[in-house]
């Protein structure tokens, strides 16, 4: 007769199994729907796509500033794809920032299946249209990233010279946030992918700002005070409230006097 620890080690065999081959589909989280543009917040945009090294098409939009005093490169979060960022973008092109938003691959209308090289590359590749197709300078290039997209403007920010690093509601690396999640699962040994962030901020040497709030119900705020505090200077954090994919908007005036007067600190807007 089977004894039951043999069954319980069997299941639990199976779902470690299981997860291992199926993270993929557990950590991303793409849609194709592209469901609005920046013109229904009132924003003109321009459609761009642009090739990454590794031969993939990559679907976004540029969003010019009037009296433009800096551009981004934003980095999306996991789920969805760019069109459900919008709110995020219009808040930094109120800054007057243009702003250059794109898909990761297998998201919206960029081509191919998402994976952690294959993202960084993406990003990579929108960084280098902004230089060589509307001439920005790295010096007035500023990178901002939200959840996984901290992770990933972190990598470009230590590929790339960025004039400033932002990084909102972001983890320390994706191991550390699934050991959160699935406690009793050995996710470190089974984890394909890290966007260890911890393990890069201290070499980054461009201005960071980190902003996390302790209501965050998806990456823990510790994790996010654990970026700046591992983070080399210049750094700074801005504490906002709200919950992790809403905080930016809740936090209204907070948020976005917060990021204006750490760019105006580092002569980013003036």
């Amino acid at each position: 007769m089977v004894s039951a620890g043999i069954i319980l080690l069997a299941a639990y065999s199976f779902i470690v199994g299981t997860m291992y081959w199926k993270q993929d589909s557990m950590i991303y989280f793409p849609e194709r729907e592209i469901i609005d543009t920046p013109q229904s917040v009132n924003l003109p945009y321009e459609n761009v796509i642009f090739k990454t090294k590794d031969g993939f098409t990559i679907s976004g939009w540029y969003i010019p500033a009037k009296d433009e005093k800096g551009t981004v490169v934003f980095c999306h979060g996991n789920a969805g794809n760019v069109s459900h960022f919008l709110e995020h973008i219009k808040v930094l092109n109120g800054l007057r920032l243009s702003v250059l938003a794109f898909d990761y691959r297998g998201y919206g209308k960029s081509d191919g299946a998402p994976s952690e090289e294959g993202i960084y590359l993406d990003a990579e590749a929108a960084w280098d249209y902004l230089v060589n197709e509307y001439g920005k300078t790295p010096q007035n290039i500023i990178v901002v990233g939200h959840s996984l997209g901290g992770a990933v403007a972190t990598e470009l920010a230590m590929r790339k010279k960025p004039a400033v690093l932002i990084v909102e509601s972001s983890f320390t690396s994706l191991p550390d946030l699934a050991a959160k999640i699935y406690p009793w699962l050995p996710v470190r040994l089974m984890s394909k992918h890290q966007y260890a962030s911890i393990n890069k901020v201290s070499s980054i040497p461009c201005p960071k700002l980190f902003i996390h709030s302790p209501d965050d119900e998806i990456v823990p705020f510790e994790q996010g005070r654990a970026l700046f505090e591992k983070a080399s200077e210049p750094k700074e954090f801005l504490l906002i409230k709200g919950g992790h994919n809403d905080g930016f908007l809740i936090s209204g005036k907070t948020y976005s006097d917060g990021l204006m007067k750490f760019l105006e600190k580092y002569s980013i807007i003036r």
